[in-house]
C-alpha cells in the first residue's frame, strides 16, 4: 500500500485483537518456562568428578583432563565425523555408544579372566550370565556425583585399554572407515580427548543416584549393558499421541469457527503498485547471486560427502580425504544453507521493505545495504576458511576464536560468530529503517506497537530481531569453552532448533502472510488473523518443543514430557499452512494475469515441505520418546533435516527472491517463468528421490538394526557396508537436484540484469541493460 498513514492506522477486528493478546501472553509464558527449565537443566546435567581411580588409588582419569579433552573433541571437530549422545554426523561411529560397548566387553572379559582364568566365550551359559550381571552392576553403580570415583579392578583395566586404543585411533588414519586422523591433536591432547569420550560413555550407563536409569535416560539402547527405555519414555509417548489428536481437533475448530470466514475486506495488493527502484533495492543483486553460488557449493560438497558413504577410500580414484577431511566438508555443507537462506531473507526483506513503505527510503540506506553485504561476506568467507584451517591444525592456539568451534551447525570460530551476529543485528536495524523511513513514521509505529495496535509490519520487524537475538544464544559462555557437553549442547539447540522452529518459522509466517496479502490474494484482516494464530502455535510448539532434542544428551528427565507434548504440536501451524496453500493455489489458477505466480508457487511448496518435512518426517516419525529412543541419530533424521531445511525454508527463501525479481521486471508484459518452474519441480523431485531411494531404504533397516543389535552396531561400518546399493542410489537425486540449482542460478543471473552496474555488462555476454538503468546505477 502506498499510503503509509492508512497502513499504520489500526483497523478494528475483535478476533485479531484477542489473538494479539494471546500471542503476547504465549510469548511471556514460553519465555518463563525456558528460564525455569534452563535452571533445572544446569542442576541436572551429569556431574564431572575430580578424578577416577582404581582400587589401589592409582589415578586413571583426572577431572581437569576431561575438561581439556572436551576442548580437544571440539578442536578436532569430531562432532562432524561421528556423534556424541547421537548428536553430530552419522558418517562415523557414535563415540558414546561404541566406547560404552568396548568398556562393557573388556570389563566382562577381565572378570572372566580374573575369576575363571578362561576366556568369556569358552565359559558355560550360566557362568556367562553371572559375569554379565556383575559387569552391568559395576557400570550401573558408579556414583558420578562423588568427587573421587573408584572403579573396580576389572573396569579400571578396561578403561586403561580403551583409553590407549582410542588415543591411537585418533592419531592414526583408518582409510577403510574414512578416518583421516585428527591433525589438530597432539598425542597428549588426544589422550585427554579419549578421557572425555570415556567419561561421556560412562554417563550413558552409570545410574543417576536414587534411580534405576542412567544420566541419559538409558540411551543408547544396548542389550549388553541392560540399557532399555524407561517407564517414563513409554508413558509420555502414549500421552503425546492422545494430546496431539486433541490439539488437532481444537486447532481446526478454532480456525474454521473464528478465523476462516468469508474474506470480503478490501485487498491492499502492495506488490501490484510499482514504484521506481530505490538506491538500496538496486544494491540487492549481490545478495541473490551469492545465494545461487552458495547453493551450488553446498550441492557439490554434499554430493562428494554422499559418495564417501559408499566409497570411503577415494572420490572416483582421487584421494580427496588427504586434502579435505570429511568433517571439513560437512562443516561447509551444513554452514552453507544457513548462510544462503539467511542471505536470501536478508536481501528479500531489504528489497521488499521499501515496497511496504510506499517506495520511500531512509537517507543512506543504499550504502548501508552495501556495507552489510561486504561485511557479512568477509565474515562468512573467513569463518569457513577458519573451519578448514582449524581442523587441519594450522590455526592452533586460537582455534576457538578463529578456527573451528567444533559444535555442529555453529562451527564458526567465536570471533566470526560475533561478526555474523553483528550482521544480523544490522539487518534488523536496516529493515526497521526501510519499513519506517522517517522518524515520525517510526515513532508512530512504536506508539502503535506499545499500545497494542500491532500490525503485520511490526511482526515482520520483530521476527528479524528474534533471528538476531536467538543466534546469540549459541555464544554462551561468550569468551571460553563450556566445561559440560550437555550444557554446550543445550545452548547449541537454542540455535539449531529454536532459531529454526521459532525464529525462522516466525519470519516465514510473517513474510508468507505479507506476500499473500501484498499480491491481492487475501485481505489484511485475514492475513493478520492467520499470522497471529500460527505464531501462537509456533511459540507453543517450537519453544518448549526444543526438548525433543534433549531426551538423551544427559539432560534431566523433565525434558521427556515437555519435549514430547510440545514438540508434537509443532505440526499444527504447518497443517494450517498447507490448507491455506491449497486455497491460495486455487485462487491463482483462476487469475490468468496473476503477476507473482512463480514466487507464490515456491511459497506454497515451502508450506507443503514444512508440513511433510517438519511435521510428518519430524513430529510423526521422530519426536515421540519411545520412537526417538531407537531412531535417534539414524538416516531417518537425515530425511527430516534435508526436507525441512531446504523444502520448508530454502524454497521460501527462493520464492521471496522470485517476488523481488518479478518486481524488478514489473513493467514487462512477458516475464518468463519457465526456468524457475523447471528448477522448482527438479528441486522437489530431488527431495522425493532422496527419501525414496536413500533415506528410507537405509533408515528403516538401520532402525531395525538398533532394535535387534543395539545402537553401536547400527552406527558401525559393519552395518553401513550392508547398505552400499542404497548409498549409491543417493546419486540420482543429487543429479536431479543439482540440475534444478544450475537452472535457477542462470535464471537469477539473467533476471537481475536491470539492476547490474555497467561493468557487469562487459563480463556477461548476452546480458542487455537499458541505458537508463545503467546510467542511474553508474551514477549511484
Amino acid at each position: 500500500m502506498s499510503d503509509l498513514t492508512s497502513r499504520v492506522t489500526p483497523v478494528a477486528d475483535p478476533v485479531s485483537t484477542v489473538l494479539k493478546w494471546i500471542l503476547l501472553a504465549t510469548g511471556f509464558l514460553t519465555a518463563a518456562l525456558l528460564i525455569w527449565t534452563t535452571e533445572v537443566t544446569y542442576k541436572g546435567a551429569p556431574p564431572q568428578p575430580e578424578q577416577f581411580v582404581s582400587t589401589d588409588g592409582s589415578v586413571l582419569i583426572k577431572g581437569a583432563d576431561i575438561i581439556a579433552g572436551k576442548g580437544g573433541f571440539q578442536k578436532a571437530d569430531l562432532m562432524d565425523y561421528g556423534s556424541l549422545y547421537g548428536m553430530g554426523s552419522y558418517y562415523g561411529e557414535d563415540y558414546t555408544a561404541s566406547i560404552m560397548k568396548q568398556l562393557a566387553l573388556a570389563t566382562r572379559d577381565n572378570i572372566a579372566s580374573a575369576n575363571d582364568h578362561a576366556a568369556f566365550a569358552s565359559l558355560p551359559a550360566e557362568r556367562q550370565d553371572a559375569i554379565t550381571a556383575k559387569m552391568r552392576s559395576d557400570l550401573h553403580h558408579l556414583d558420578l556425583t562423588a568427587p573421587t570415583v573408584t572403579l573396580p579392578d576389572e573396569l579400571a583395566a578396561a578403561v586403561a585399554s580403551v583409553r590407549s586404543a582410542t588415543t591411537n585411533a585418533l592419531l592414526h588414519p583408518d582409510r577403510k572407515s574414512g578416518w583421516t586422523a585428527a591433525k589438530s591433536l597432539s598425542p597428549a591432547l588426544a589422550g585427554k580427548t579419549a578421557d572425555f569420550l570415556i567419561y561421556s560413555a560412562l554417563t550413558t550407563v552409570a545410574w543417576r543416584p536414587g534411580t534405576d536409569y542412567s544420566w541419559t535416560q538409558n540411551w543408547p539402547y544396548e542389550p549388553l549393558v541392560g540399557n532399555a527405555p524407561t517407564s517414563e519414555t513409554f508413558i509420555w509417548t502414549w500421552a503425546s499421541f492422545g494430546f496431539v489428536f486433541l490439539a488437532f481437533g481444537a486447532v481446526l475448530f478454532i480456525y474454521e469457527y473464528w478465523l476462516n470466514d468469508a474474506d470480503t475486506d478490501k485487498r491492499d495488493a502492495e506488490l501490484l503498485v510499482i514504484h521506481p527502484l530505490t538506491p538500496s533495492q538496486k544494491k540487492i543483486w549481490k545478495y541473490f547471486l551469492l545465494v545461487a553460488g552458495l547453493i551450488l557449493v553446498q550441492i557439490l560438497v554434499g554430493s562428494i560427502m554422499a559418495h564417501m558413504y559408499y566409497d570411503r577410500t577415494s572420490f572416483y580414484g582421487f584421494d580427496i580425504n588427504h586434502y579435505i577431511p570429511f568433517n571439513v566438508m560437512r562443516d561447509l555443507h551444513i554452514q552453507a544453507p544457513i548462510v544462503w537462506i539467511g542471505l536470501s531473507w536478508i536481501g528479500a526483506a531489504l528489497f521488499l521493505a521499501p515496497v511496504i513503505a510506499g517506495g520511500k527510503e531512509a537517507k543512506g540506506q543504499g550504502w548501508l545495504v552495501d556495507a552489510l553485504f561486504w561485511t557479512t561476506a568477509f565474515v562468512v568467507v573467513c569463518g569457513l576458511a577458519g573451519n578448514y584451517l582449524g581442523v587441519v591444525g594450522v590455526i592452533d592456539g586460537n582455534w576457538f576464536w578463529f578456527g573451528n568451534q567444533g559444535l555442529s551447525y555453529i562451527q564458526l570460530g567465536r570471533f566470526w560468530q560475533i561478526g555474523f551476529f553483528g550482521g544480523l543485528s544490522l539487518w534488523s536495524v536496516l529493515v526497521m529503517r526501510a519499513l519506517w523511513p522517517s522518524i515520525s513514521l517510526w515513532t508512530r509505529a512504536a506508539r502503535d506497537f506499545w499500545s497494542g495496535h500491532i500490525r503485520l509490519e511490526h511482526l515482520i520487524w520483530a521476527s528479524t530481531v528474534n533471528v538476531a537475538v536467538l543466534y546469540a544464544c549459541g555464544m554462551i559462555p561468550l569468551t571460553g569453552i563450556e566445561k559440560s557437553f550437555t550444557i554446550s549442547d543445550f545452548w547449541r539447540w537454542w540455535v539449531v532448533h529454536l532459531w529454526v522452529e521459532q525464529s525462522f518459522e516466525f519470519f516465514a509466517a510473517a513474510m508468507t502472510a505479507w506476500t499473500l496479502m501484498a499480491t491481492g490474494l487475501i485481505s489484511r484482516r485475514l492475513a493478520e488473523r492467520g499470522m497471529y494464530f500460527e505464531v501462537i502455535l509456533i511459540f507453543l510448539g517450537g519453544v518448549i518443543g526444543t526438548g525433543h532434542h534433549l531426551y538423551w544428551a544427559g539432560e534431566p528427565s523433565l525434558w521427556i514430557p515437555f519435549g514430547t507434548m510440545f514438540s508434537f504440536i509443532e505440526v499444527l501451524p504447518l497443517v494450517l499452512l498447507i490448507m491455506e496453500g491449497i486455497s491460495h493455489y486455487r485462487m491463482i489458477r483462476k487469475r490468468e494475469d496473476f503477476r507473482y505466480r512463480l514466487g507464490t508457487i515456491y511459497v506454497i511448496g515451502a508450506a507443503f515441505w514444512n508440513f511433510v518435512g517438519a511435521g510428518v518426517y519430524g513430529g510423526g516419525l521422530l519426536n515421540a520418546p519411545l520412537v526417538n529412543y531407537y531412531e535417534h541419530g539414524t538416516f531417518l533424521t537425515l530425511n527430516h533435516a534435508h526436507s525441512s531445511l531446504f523444502g520448508a525454508f530454502g524454497e521460501l527463501a527462493i520464492g521471496l527472491i522470485y517476488f523481488c525479481l518479478r518486481y524488478i521486471h514489473a513493467e514487462e508484459a512477458c516475464f518468463s517463468e519457465r526456468a524457475g518452474l523447471w528448477a522448482f519441480w527438479l528441486y522437489n523431485a530431488g527431495l522425493v528421490m532422496w527419501t525414496l531411494l536413500n533415506f528410507f531404504p537405509i533408515g528403516w533397516p538401520q532402525l531395525l538394526a538398533v532394535y535387534e543389535h543395539g545402537y553401536a552396531y547400527a552406527r558401525s561400518t559393519a552395518f553401513y557396508d550392508k547398505t552400499l546399493f542404497w548409498q549409491w542410489m543417493r546419486l540420482p537425486g543429487d543429479v536431479v537436484f543439482a540440475a534444478g540449482a544450475l537452472i535457477m542460478a542462470w535464471d537469477f543471473l539473467v533476471k537481475l540484469a536491470p539492476v547490474y552496474p555497467v561493468w557487469i555488462q562487459r563480463l556477461i555476454p548476452g546480458i542487455k541493460i537499458s541505458s537508463e538503468v545503467s546510467t542511474t546505477e553508474h551514477a549511484s
